[in-house]
């Protein structure tokens, strides 16, 4: 990991011999520190007076190599599928001089790989993938490098290709003769090469196929005077231009359409595509939006804890180490045992709160996802944790006692589940399975009285719901008046139930498509049915009448009806179900009334906000509603009408 005097690696890649074992960072290639670990063997055994190493001996020293690949703190192993074993061999080596929180796994598609470090308790070990445009033109920026002479590739870490731009290749025109000889001399040596997983060692970006190897193949750079080298890379340089459309040929990250194709061209390694699931079975908003924890695994009924916590306990000052190791997972983890008893490996995952658009919201706003694998059953189960939003902690940074904190955590405990079982009884699609959880945290805020404590955690935990946030649903995917029908009358269904509970934010803002709607999709693609995987801000607005709301349960059609191709037809399904849906949800209501009114009766009711009191306003509100009035003020929000 030295760097030069620029503050750049000196090698950005690494050979481990297993067999030695030797670690190689010679610059340049792979298959040159190869071959230099094995003519420097040769050249000992000669001074020891032994023969040089066999074709048979050379072969089982490359057979026991990885490769590595290192970035800013990071060192990259590039398994080999079929040789996972090694993989996991080099690992320990490289912890012997590094921390195991700076050495992670390329080649993550691969579901052999994957399948390899989720039975080792170990996604978070999977190289973490952009999750932001500057994330993006960060790894773009960090891809630049060198063989021996000039910066002028952009290397693709799962396939070993380094790709050369047109720019670039355009920007040779400004070194001196004897330099452009020799840069022109490496791209033509390497393009002819193949690495030994059978990639191009260069390649040339959007070139192909007007464009290629094949062009600097007959060049003689041995025969051409200065003049006539010049010329004839003027010849390849304009025709390597012509090859690539105008708009990508101009290099850099703020060229959106060029780094958005380099950006594919790095992030895959054959023909996958760059938004395909990292974790099979997770529906396409949480691709790039979980970070994976360490976590622990189990060997012969055993549970051990990743030793990079113990890292931590050695340094407890390293903020690298601290963001990585989330305590939280070791409750997460013991909880699933007590539960299951027959596991094989837990992966857990903290979630980015950009899936539901909830970012700046009081109280705690920590979701996980673990992916829980038992013995005997075919696929791992996954649920989702969601953090109680005010806990112990929270009410004592408010300065109360330790008591009432508790108290008062308890009482918001059963005021969400009550409000969960209220969104029920109203219509409102939930997951039908809610378990209330607890782990335990040492309490490090601002009270000196309680510093140290070890204090309760609330959780909500749920089924993973097999869907796609309605509001991450590609637009395109409303051309299709097969799929824009459905899904506009199954939001008008979520709509109305999510009217009558008042679902809110604290600034009085509607919570409606903005991420806790998962559209169930059929065998066909088609939407089946909304499950609302969250109730958060329910019965927020419980005195102010429907109405008042109705530019905001417009916005979902306002959005999507310029890409249907009937809005008027798209904009009379939602309105059509959304009147109909409350209009049952009334019907059910007046039928029962005394099974509604009784519901919380035994809660404690105050009218400045008990949940007990809320019910009886929404339902107060419910049975007074026009439905048909309501239809009619959210139609004249409409852009379509």
């Amino acid at each position: 990991m030295e760097r030069d005097e620029q503050g750049l690696l000196k090698s950005r890649i690494a050979t481990l011999f297993l067999r030695g074992p030797a670690l190689v960072t010679l610059p340049g290639i792979h298959a040159f520190q190869r071959m230099w670990y094995i003519e420097s063997l040769n050249a000992e055994r000669a001074q020891a007076g032994q023969p040089p190493l066999t074709e048979e001996e050379q072969a089982e020293i490359h057979r026991d190599a990885v490769d590595l690949i290192m970035e800013a703190r990071t060192i990259l192993i590039r398994p080999d599928p079929d040789a996972m074993a090694l993989a996991f061999q080099a690992d320990e080596l490289l912890q012997e001089i590094v921390s195991k929180a700076r050495i992670r796994f390329l080649h993550v598609r691969n579901e052999v790989v994957r399948q390899a470090l989720r039975a080792r308790g170990e996604c978070w070990r999977m190289s973490a993938m952009p999750r932001s445009p500057a994330e993006l033109n960060a790894m773009i920026n960090a891809a630049r490098i060198s063989i021996g002479g000039a910066t002028v590739y952009y290397y693709n870490k799962l396939a070993g290709t380094r790709w050369l731009t047109c720019g670039e290749f355009s920007a040779l025109d400004m070194l001196p003769d004897g330099r452009l000889r020799a840069q022109i001399r490496e791209i033509q040596e390497y393009a002819a090469r193949r690495n030994r997983i059978g990639h191009p060692e260069v390649d040339f970006f959007l070139g192909a196929p007007a464009f290629g190897a094949a062009d600097l193949a007959g060049l003689d750079l041995v025969a051409l005077d200065e003049a006539a080298l010049r010329a004839a890379y003027r010849e390849l340089r304009d025709k390597f231009n012509r090859a690539v459309p105008a708009e990508l040929r101009e290099d850099g990250v703020d060229n959106l359409a060029w780094r958005n194709r380099m950006a594919t061209i790095l992030l895959t390694c054959g023909d996958e595509t760059v938004d395909e699931e990292l974790l099979h079975g997770l529906s396409r908003e949480f691709y790039m939006q979980i970070e994976w924890l360490p976590g622990g695994r189990i060997e012969d009924g055993e549970l051990m804890f990743d030793p990079v916590f113990d890292e931590l306990d050695r340094n407890p000052g390293d903020r690298e180490l601290q963001a990585l190791c989330d305590t939280r997972t070791k409750g997460f983890i013991f909880n699933y045992i007590r539960e299951f008893g027959d596991i094989e490996h837990v992966n857990i995952g903290r979630v980015s709160n950009m899936i539901t658009q909830r970012l700046d919201a009081p109280g705690r706003r920590n979701n996980y996802l673990a992916e829980v694998k038992r013995r005997g059953v075919e696929k791992p189960t996954v649920r989702i944790a969601r953090m109680q939003k005010w806990g112990i902690q929270e009410h004592l940074e408010e300065n109360k006692d330790l008591l009432a904190a508790i108290l008062e955590t308890e009482e918001y405990t059963d005021y969400v589940l009550d409000r969960r079982l209220g969104c029920r009884q109203l219509g409102m699609s939930l997951p039908s399975r809610l378990i209330t959880q607890r782990i335990t945290e040492r309490y490090h805020g601002l009270r000196q009285d309680c510093l140290g404590r070890m204090l309760w955690m609330t959780y909500f935990e749920r089924d993973y719901i097999e869907g796609i946030a309605s509001d991450k649903i590609p637009l395109t995917r409303f051309r299709d008046a097969r799929f824009a029908l459905p899904l506009a009358a199954l939001l008008g269904e979520a709509a109305a139930s999510n009217l009558i509970v008042g679902r809110m934010d604290a600034d009085e803002n509607v919570l409606f498509d903005r991420g806790d709607e998962i559209v169930v999709l059929d065998r066909n693609d088609l939407p089946a049915a909304i499950v609302v995987a969250d109730q958060t801000g329910t019965f927020i607005n419980f005195r102010a009448p429907l109405e008042q709301s109705a530019a905001a349960y417009a916005q979902p059609m306002n959005r999507r009806a310029a890409f249907t191709p009937d809005p008027k037809a798209f904009a009379e399904a939602y309105l059509g179900a959304l009147r109909a849906r409350l209009e049952k949800t009334q019907a059910e209501y007046r039928k029962r009334r005394r099974a509604f009114d009784s519901l919380f009766k035994h809660r404690r009711r105050d009218e400045q906000g008990s949940f007990s009191y809320r019910w009886e306003k929404v339902l107060e509100r419910l049975d007074h509603a026009d439905a048909a009035a309501l239809v009619e003020r959210i139609r004249g929000q409409m852009v379509v009408r």
